[in-house]
C-alpha cells in the first residue's frame, strides 16, 4: 500500500471504496500565508520582515500577536492588488549582483509549489530559516533545489515538506544605487537570455 501511494498517488482508502478521492498529492505543500492583516477598509497590507524579525519568523508564524508588531503599509499600486504581498528585507551577499545586503524585496504569495516556476527568485520559509534564493525543480518532487546567484555559494537541496510558506519575488527596493547598477542589470538580462537559449535548445533535441 506505501509503495502505491508512493508511484503513483493512489489513495489506499479509495482502492477499499471509502473514499471518492483516488489521487493523493503525496508531495503537495500549502505555502500560502498563515496570517494576513489588513487596513481600515479590508485591503490587504503589506508587512515588512527585516533581518531580526526573519530570525523569528518560522517559530511566530502562526502568532497573530508576534505579526502585529511588523511595520505594515498598503501600496497604492494595481500591481499589488488582488493577491497577498510581503516584504523581506535581504541578508547577506549570497544574491549579489541583483540583491544586495538590506535591500528589500516585495514578494507574491504563492499557494503551492506546483504554481512556482523554476529559474525565478523566492523568499522560502522553512521552520528553522528564511532565505531568498533562485528556486530549481528537480525530477524527485519530494525535493527543491535552491541556487544563490554569488558563485561562491554552492546550491543545496531541502525538502518539499520543510517549507512553510512560498513568495515569488516580484520587485525590490534599494537604497544603494551607484553608476555601475545599469550595466549590472544588462549583464543579468544577458544571462537570462542565454540561460533561456539554453532550455529552448535541448526541447529541440
Amino acid at each position: 500500500m506505501m509503495e502505491v501511494l508512493k508511484q503513483f498517488n493512489i489513495n489506499p482508502l479509495w482502492l477499499f471504496g471509502q473514499s471518492h478521492q483516488k489521487h493523493l498529492p503525496l508531495h503537495q505543500v500549502d505555502t500560502m500565508p498563515k496570517v494576513i492583516t489588513v487596513d481600515s477598509e479590508d485591503n490587504e497590507n503589506i508587512m515588512m520582515v527585516n533581518q531580526r524579525a526573519a530570525a523569528g519568523y518560522p517559530h511566530n508564524i502562526q502568532d497573530v500577536e508576534w505579526y502585529k508588531q511588523l511595520p505594515a503599509f498598503d501600496f497604492p499600486l494595481p500591481q499589488y492588488r488582488n493577491a497577498t504581498y510581503r516584504g523581506f528585507q535581504v541578508e547577506g551577499d549570497s544574491m549579489l549582483p541583483n540583491l544586495r545586503p538590506e535591500d528589500w524585496v516585495l514578494a507574491k504569495a504563492i499557494p503551492s509549489l506546483s504554481e512556482a516556476s523554476d529559474h525565478k527568485i523566492y523568499v522560502v520559509v522553512m521552520y528553522d530559516t528564511v532565505v531568498v534564493k533562485k528556486l530549481n525543480k528537480l525530477a524527485d518532487p519530494s525535493k527543491i533545489r535552491l541556487v544563490s546567484l554569488n558563485e561562491e555559494y554552492a546550491p543545496f537541496e531541502v525538502k518539499v515538506s520543510d517549507i512553510q510558506e512560498l513568495w515569488q519575488v516580484t520587485s525590490k527596493l534599494t537604497f544603494s544605487l551607484d553608476a555601475n547598477s545599469e550595466n549590472s542589470m544588462l549583464r543579468q538580462l544577458q544571462a537570462s537570455m542565454e540561460e533561456l537559449k539554453t532550455q529552448l535548445n535541448s526541447f529541440k533535441k
